[in-house]
């Protein structure tokens, strides 16, 4: 259905000079001088843009919010160490709260679509311990959010597939049922203690259902680098270039640079993507990569889960932290982790980017500030968000969805 021609005012595209916006059917089709297309735009509802400055939203490319504790209750959190120990504690707070998954879910997506995501890849657990609860509560709070952000879903083995029985079945089953846009894996060598079996399930079911997979890889060293030289195998193998992500690969961090760039561009080639949610020293080398062909996507991972009271689904907030982590001090550098999370992020979950010329979605937020790096330092709040030319946000809370 049409939606009516909206006009932004006095806007200023990724911090240049003032323009008007207008905007048609959600896709930006002209740029006109301030203060000029409102009159010229009959019947166009008009937004005043007040010299804020507008970038494109962001997309979270590695959150869980079927595990957070998002608005509830504070939870006091035991020592863990380990996986296999966070996995229980996942288990042991699934049961505790007393808010449903989905209900958890959507109140997180909302929140960070009312920051300027404009979509996330949502990881949600699958064993034995939570059935398809996670996966059903995420796809639930999707469709409550249709419109406001998009959402791609991923069957996680947190508690692994040879480590955990029955893993395997239920990850089939949301394949089958169309639960999972994504199969997931976890550390085959040093977790799951099963490389072939778990990447052959994975593959194979990404091959039988028509799905992508999104790998977690925490490994270092020869293990690390073991994996990704069987998921270049399968990818290759089964033609699934574009579709296969490999998220923290911790594995190449800290690489030689000559092994690091004959890495990436097997990566490139094969077409395999990379997330990393910027944890300090051990933030992927996102440039070099992304100079190389590799997409690579930002994401926030956990938020104030089990694991960690830390996180806010702000993934300006997150843009802030992989500046800090790589040490950022130009403002080329400054610019890096927006730039991830928006275009590149965009790109790695194969949505057209948002760039606020003519013929983008008309998706982008207003902030004040002088200038795009200044802005990933103060992360100031986003006054208005818009999606699809429809103004969905003000002042960090939604108004619509």
């Amino acid at each position: 259905m049409a939606t009516p021609t909206v006009v932004f005012t006095g806007i200023r595209p990724h911090g240049g000079e003032p323009i008007d916006l207008v905007v048609t059917d959600g896709v930006i089709t002209r740029h006109a001088p301030a203060g000029t297309a409102a009159a010229a735009t009959p019947g166009a509802q008009v937004v005043n843009g007040t010299r804020r400055i507008a970038l494109p939203t962001m997309v979270d490319a590695h959150i869980h919010p079927d595990k957070t504790a998002w608005g509830e209750p504070w939870v006091s959190r035991k020592r863990a160490t380990g996986i296999a120990e966070l996995g229980q504690a996942d288990a042991e707070l699934f049961r505790a709260l007393p808010t449903p998954v989905g209900e958890r879910a959507r109140r997180l997506m909302a929140h960070a679509a009312a920051q300027g995501t404009r979509a996330l890849r949502a990881h949600a657990d699958v064993a034995p311990a939570f059935g398809l609860a996670g996966l059903e509560g995420v796809a639930d709070a999707r469709e409550k959010l249709r419109g406001v952000v998009d959402v791609q879903t991923v069957a996680f083995p947190q508690h692994g597939v040879h480590a955990a029985p029955g893993t395997a079945e239920l990850m089939e089953e949301a394949a089958r049922a169309g639960l999972a846009d994504f199969i997931g894996g976890i550390d085959p060598i040093a977790f799951d203690h099963d490389l072939t079996g778990q990447l052959d399930l994975v593959f194979g079911l990404a091959d039988r259902y028509g799905v992508g997979v999104d790998l977690h890889l925490h490994d270092t060293g020869r293990d690390g680098l073991d994996v990704f030289d069987a998921v270049l195998q399968r990818t290759r193998a089964l033609s699934l270039a574009g579709r296969v992500t490999v998220s923290h690969s911790f594995a190449l961090v800290g690489l030689p640079d000559a092994e690091l760039d004959r890495r990436a561009a097997d990566l490139a080639e094969a077409g395999i993507g990379l997330t990393t949610v910027a944890p300090a020293g051990r933030t992927l080398p996102v440039r070099r990569l992304r100079e190389l062909g590799v997409r690579v996507g930002l994401g926030s991972d956990g938020v104030r889960d089990s694991w960690s009271p830390f996180g806010n689904a702000d993934m300006l907030h997150r843009a802030h932290l992989m500046a800090r982590s790589l040490r950022a001090r130009v403002d080329e550098d400054l610019e890096l982790g927006f730039h991830t999370a928006a275009t590149a992020g965009a790109e790695l979950l194969g949505l057209p980017v948002s760039d606020l010329s003519v013929g983008s979605p008309a998706d982008f937020f207003l902030v004040r500030g002088e200038c795009l790096a200044q802005v990933v330092v103060d992360v100031p709040t986003r006054e208005v968000v818009v999606r699809g030319g429809r103004v969905v946000a003000r002042d960090g809370e939604l108004v619509s969805g």
